[in-house]
C-alpha cells in the first residue's frame, strides 16, 4: 500500500459521515465527452455554453432539443465503470454517506448508489419549460405524439415547449438540492472530490464548507485542480483506479 491510499485509508477508517463530489471526470471514464469537449458533425460550429442557456431555448427551441437529443445518444450505451460500482459499495459500509454529483447522467444509480444529490439536473428526464405546475413539471416524452421534425414536444398541461431538466447557464440550481449539499457538506468528517476541476459553482464551494467545518478533503484526479490548495490529500490518479483500490484497502483492513 503506497503513502497516499495509507493516509485515505487512515482517514476514511472511522469516518461515520462522509460526503462525495463527484464532477465530468467520473462520466468521462464511462465514455461520456465532457460538456465542453469539441463537438462532432453538425454541432462542430456550435458553442455549447451558447446553445445551454433559457435565452437560446426561447430563440430556437428546435435547435436546442435537438443538440440534447445528441447528447443524450452520446450517453446511452455509456456503462457504470469501476469509480461509480466503488462509490455505491462504499455507500454501503459509512453510516451516513452523501453522493453529490455535478453529472447530468444516471450513472451512479446505475451502479447502485442510493442517497444521491443532483445539482444539475438529470438529462434523460425532461420538464416544462414555463414550469405550469410548479418547478419542475415533469413530462413523460414517451406518452407524447408531436412531429419530432417540428421540434420539442409541448407540454400536456399548458401546450409550453418541454425542456430538458438540467441546470442551464444563468440558471439557479435547485434550491432543496444545494441546500442539502451544503448541509452533507458541512456535516462530513470526510470528503472525497471525484474528478472535478472545481471551477463551477457553487459546486465548487462545497469543499470550502466542508474544509471550514473541520472535514478532511481527498482529492482523486490525474491533475491538480482549483480545489487541490486546499485539500488534505490529493491522489493524482483516475478515480475508476484509485476509488477501487481504497475500497479494496478498507475491506482488507476492515473485512469486507
Amino acid at each position: 500500500m503506497d503513502d497516499s491510499l495509507r493516509q485515505a485509508v487512515n482517514l476514511l477508517s472511522s469516518a461515520a459521515r462522509v460526503a462525495a463530489l463527484t464532477g465530468a471526470g467520473v462520466s468521462k471514464e464511462s465514455g461520456i465527452p465532457t460538456f465542453r469537449d469539441a463537438q462532432t458533425g453538425l454541432w462542430a460550429q456550435y458553442d455549447p455554453t451558447q446553445l445551454a442557456t433559457p435565452q437560446a431555448f426561447r430563440r430556437a427551441p428546435r435547435l436546442v432539443w435537438d443538440f440534447y437529443e445528441y447528447r443524450r445518444e452520446l450517453m446511452r450505451p455509456a456503462q457504470p465503470n469501476p469509480a461509480h460500482i466503488a462509490l455505491a459499495q462504499l455507500e454501503r459500509r459509512v453510516p451516513q454517506f452523501t453522493l453529490i454529483t455535478q453529472n447530468v447522467d444516471d450513472l451512479h444509480e446505475r451502479a447502485g448508489s442510493i442517497h444521491i444529490i443532483r445539482l444539475h439536473g438529470q438529462i434523460h428526464r425532461n420538464k416544462c419549460f414555463n414550469a405550469c405546475r410548479g418547478e419542475p413539471t415533469y413530462v413523460d416524452v414517451a406518452a407524447l405524439e408531436w412531429d419530432r421534425a417540428a421540434g420539442p414536444p409541448k407540454c400536456p398541461h399548458c401546450e409550453a415547449f418541454v425542456r430538458p431538466d438540467v441546470v442551464w447557464f444563468g440558471e439557479a440550481l435547485p434550491a432543496v438540492a444545494l441546500s442539502a449539499a451544503q448541509s452533507a457538506s458541512a456535516t462530513a468528517e470526510v470528503m472525497l472530490i471525484v474528478g472535478t476541476s472545481g471551477m463551477v459553482t457553487p459546486a465548487a464551494d462545497l469543499p470550502y464548507i466542508a474544509r471550514q467545518s473541520g472535514a478532511a478533503l481527498i482529492e482523486f484526479n490525474p491533475l491538480p485542480s482549483a480545489i487541490t490548495p486546499i485539500v488534505n490529500l490529493h491522489i493524482a490518479e483516475t478515480a475508476g483506479v484509485a476509488l477501487p483500490r481504497l475500497l479494496a484497502a478498507l475491506e482488507e483492513r476492515h473485512g469486507a
